[in-house]
């Protein structure tokens, strides 16, 4: 009886043992508002839209974190995260059940390897600078998130590298094989950037290269097309879709200086060699159209609860066509606790010129549909609640 007890007292404690060097966490994020916008385009005319939605400040999603520390400073880890709207229950992400981020990896001190679906250089090191990102909501993205600063296309098929912190620096680099018979180079995507932090001062650079984007990079969900155009969510970039190659350069800082937050982006994002993908280049498109992007912010933290923020950015094409974006926004952050705030933002953004459609340019916020004019005004309030 003795032994049987002892044996019994013993196995527990090596199950203990054993779990605490592992952990599952679930975790996820709520977020829902009301959104405005006048000028949608609507049968020929410009029409006001009232609706709830989701994933204003930051899209709705739960998730599984886990790791296991296998010995010698070397653990697993995994990552399970799945996009929800929350106005309606439906998944996110074209209806991928872990859309967001799905992947597997090793991390130990020489960085952390990971094989799945995840994000690209540009929204780990400079993504993070974009007002978008922080307070504006996604309406205050760059015009149609032509540069993927605020993660709208993520990356399947992809090993990643990042490294560790090295004194405020850190790299990584990303690499998607296209996994067509044949054809290496067909769908295929990398990237690299880096990152420093310390301080008052961040800042942090990008490269992205990606081979037929319209089907690797915008059609990469389930309900994607496999032979039609899969970037028709904005006039911004819609008739690019035969383009061969994309590719985005970017750029981020910020300087904090008391309460007070200044920061900067710029990205060169071009889609080359239009007419390359067969069906999709009605317009009979050749060489490449371009957009330079820059932005300016300012935020203020009034008190620990409460922050505004205010933001300028243009977009210029060039190339193909000749389009110009204005977008200006302000946006505010009251937190009620740790996990719970309220919000409020909005968005003004003015075009000319030609954009992707060899159309006159008209405004088009992202996520909603192009305006009837050269304006367009968006804005939401929400809360947002995080487990």
């Amino acid at each position: 009886m003795k032994k049987t007890v002892a044996a019994s007292l013993a196995l527990g404690f090596l199950t203990t043992h054993a779990y605490a060097q592992s952990s599952v966490t679930l975790y996820g994020l709520l977020d829902v508002g009301f959104v405005y916008a006048n000028n949608v385009a609507t049968n020929g005319q410009g029409s006001k839209l009232y609706s709830l939605a989701s994933g204003n400040l930051q899209g709705s999603r739960w998730g599984l974190r886990g790791t296991e520390d296998l010995g010698g400073g070397l653990s697993a880890i995994f990552v399970l995260e799945n996009g929800i709207n929350v106005v309606n229950g439906r998944l996110g992400q074209g209806g991928d059940e872990f859309g967001r981020q799905a992947y597997v990896g090793l991390s130990s001190r020489f960085g952390t390897v990971t094989l799945g679906r995840q994000y690209d250089s540009v929204v780990d090191f400079t993504g993070i600078f974009e007002v978008g990102a922080q307070w504006a909501s996604y309406y205050g993205s760059h015009p149609g998130d032509l540069d993927n600063m605020l993660n709208t296309n993520r990356v399947n098929n992809a090993i990643k590298y990042t490294s560790i912190d090295f004194s405020g620096i850190k790299f990584g680099g990303l690499y998607s094989l296209g996994g067509v018979a044949g054809q290496f180079n067909r769908n295929q995507i990398w990237s690299v950037g880096a990152g420093y932090n310390r301080g008052p001062l961040q800042f942090g650079a990008a490269y992205l290269n990606i081979k037929d984007p319209n089907f690797s990079f915008f059609g990469n969900n389930a309900t994607s097309s496999t032979t039609g155009s899969n970037m028709g969510g904005s006039a911004v970039y819609s008739g690019y879709a035969s383009a061969k190659t994309q590719q985005v350069i970017s750029a981020g800082a910020a300087y904090t200086l008391g309460a007070a937050t200044f920061g900067a982006t710029y990205s060169n994002t071009q889609f080359k060699d239009l007419g390359s993908e067969p069906g999709l280049n009605p317009l009979g498109y050749t060489g490449s159209a371009k957009f330079h992007n820059a932005e300016v912010s300012f935020k203020y933290q009034i008190t620990p609860a409460l922050l505004l923020g205010v933001a300028y950015d243009y977009t210029k094409g060039y190339g193909v066509n000749d389009a110009k974006y204005h977008q200006a926004m302000l946006g505010a952050d009251y937190f009620l606790s740790k996990r719970t705030d309220l919000y409020a933002a909005g968005v003004y953004q003015h075009a000319s010129g030609t954009d992707s459609t060899n159309r006159p340019a008209v405004a088009n916020i992202s996520l909603f549909s192009p305006s009837s004019t050269s304006n367009q005004i968006a804005a939401t309030i929400g809360i947002r609640h995080k487990f």
